[in-house]
């Protein structure tokens, strides 16, 4: 108990200083109007009062509990502080280039040794018949891989968020944001992984001339069950990321998104293949096979919906986030179509085994520095605020790169790491004897031209983009990464392709290009 020079005292020495009353009660219903503090006050003209500490909750996680939590549990299941605005600044900005590079780096690794282990799958099934007779199946592969990281990578940063401000602690918490996050990736893989079948035959269809609808019922069930299967199990183990980064004191921003593909690709990369496979199989003897599993795939849309639009954290996204996922699985079969065009052809078939590793790669850098650029962004207000941190006109490349604000400094982290990946993951796949490529010094070359090039491109547009979509009021976690990792899959491909053809050219025949 204190008295008002007391209370004045307290509020500029430790905080603010509020009466502890249900914020129900601070209308007059009569009036509609506040109640004066003097209201509060008892027959001895004195006022409980609680000092509000500085809350460990970061601004990103606050400016996003609406769309995250339900408002239930935000008032209702917390009587702590964690809700409080505090201005303590989050952990990125306080990072040293050395700290960054470190957290970064065994994830990188690791999601760079998935890559090529998805390389390698890739190299060995292009020669299975299934991949030889219904060639539309290699557009698949940028656009399941694509879909693979753009779900599991916008599912991390929400629940990154989630478990950042403490809303993941007790199992009901937990419960909710797993059911109701699981049942939105559903949704948004069997749609997507259908409208991706229907690209792939209109890109096959396009240059040929050739429709076959036994093809594309194969397409349609290969696409819906492996990224069905895909989403569920990698959602899973994305879950397990989340919590495990955070209980371990690891910024999730440096971790999780990397993770996310390390095991995807592969997943990805060999469900489709023995899926289709099997399919393919049972094309002649049993017809029907196809048919039935694409509608049991369907058929289970209608729960999935129903699961996210009960969970208030992720009915938003079911309504609104479609346009990033979609578009980037557009943009992913122009890569497949790039990828189908190429490796047909027998003198690129060495091909086939790097483009999941500079995909991957390049998808991983620039998704660890949107995240990171994002959480920037959240900490100085929400999106859409026009603030210093978020300006609306196109960035320099000297200010992308060669500025000294901790979003340049991890763009620099980034970049640097391109050479020294790429040459382990190829001394692997060297090492492994996968491809049909001979390591020479020319081909290396042009390889880390082609990588260092596609980094350099993500990176600024990443930095653009971000604080484009900060500027029209989009949250960048949602809709930046899967227009990212989509032209990652373009201008890689793009780019290995555009190689592979000038060796060809140039007579290199050192290094086997054409097997």
């Amino acid at each position: 108990m204190s008295s008002k020079p007391e209370q004045k005292e307290t509020h500029q020495a430790n905080g603010v200083v509020l009466p502890i009353v249900p914020v129900d009660c601070l209308t007059s219903p009569e009036r509609g109007q506040l109640v004066e503090p003097s209201d509060f006050l008892g027959p001895d003209s004195d006022a409980v009062e609680v000092v509000v500490l500085e809350s460990r909750a970061n601004a990103k996680g606050v400016r996003e509990e609406d769309a995250l939590l339900e408002n239930g549990s935000q008032s209702n299941e917390s009587d702590d502080t964690s809700t409080d605005r505090g201005p303590e600044p989050a952990s990125p900005l306080k990072e040293t280039s050395f700290s960054i590079g470190l957290q970064v780096l065994f994830p990188f690794l690791l999601a760079g040794f998935g890559t090529v282990a998805a390389g390698m799958v890739l190299d060995i099934v292009q020669h299975w018949d299934v991949f030889k007779y219904v060639t539309e199946v290699f557009i698949l592969v940028p656009a399941l891989l694509g879909l693979k990281g753009n779900l599991e990578m916008t599912l991390a940063s929400r629940l990154s968020t989630a478990a950042n401000i403490g809303q993941m602690d007790t199992p009901k918490e937990l419960w909710r944001m797993i059911t109701g996050n699981m049942a939105l990736i559903q949704v948004q893989a069997t749609v997507v992984g259908f409208l991706a079948s229907i690209a792939a035959v209109v890109f096959g269809w396009i240059p040929d001339g050739h429709f076959s609808i036994d093809h594309a019922v194969l397409l349609c069930a290969s696409s819906v069950a492996t990224a069905f299967i895909a989403s569920l199990v990698l959602g899973m183990i994305m879950i397990g990321v989340i919590i495990g980064s955070r209980k371990m004191g690891i910024n999730p921003d440096n971790v999780a998104t990397p993770i996310a593909a390390s095991l995807g690709d592969l997943i990805t990369l060999a469900l489709l293949s023995g899926i289709s496979w099997g399919l393919y199989k049972e094309l002649e003897s049993k017809a029907y096979v196809n048919p039935l599993v694409c509608a049991f795939f369907i058929a289970l849309l209608p729960i999935w919906i129903i699961i996210a639009k009960k969970n208030a954290a992720t009915r938003e996204v079911l309504y609104s986030g479609w346009e990033p996922v979609i578009i980037a699985m557009a943009i992913s079969s122009v890569g497949g179509l790039i990828l189908d065009r190429t490796v047909s052809d027998p003198n690129f078939a060495g091909m086939a085994v790097f483009t999941p590793v500079i995909n991957g790669v390049g998808g991983n850098l620039v998704a660890v520095q949107a995240s990171r650029i994002s959480t920037y962004l959240h900490m100085s207000g929400m999106p859409g605020e026009s603030s210093e941190t978020a300006p609306r006109k196109c960035p320099s490349p000297c200010s992308t790169f060669f500025s000294s604000d901790v979003n340049s400094r991890s763009a620099r982290v980034l970049f640097l790491l391109v050479v020294p990946g790429h040459l382990v993951f190829l001394y692997t796949i060297s090492s492994m004897q996968g491809g049909h490529t001979t390591l020479t010094l020319i081909f290396i070359v042009f390889y880390m031209t082609a990588a260092l090039l596609q980094v350099l491109i993500l990176l600024y547009i990443a930095d653009w983009m971000v604080h484009w979509m900060w500027g029209r009021d989009l949250d960048p976690d949602n809709f930046s990464i899967p227009y990212l990792t989509a032209l990652g899959d373009l201008i890689g491909t793009g780019l290995l392709a555009l190689s592979f053809h000038i060796l060809w050219l140039i007579g290199d025949r050192d290094s086997d290009v054409g097997d």
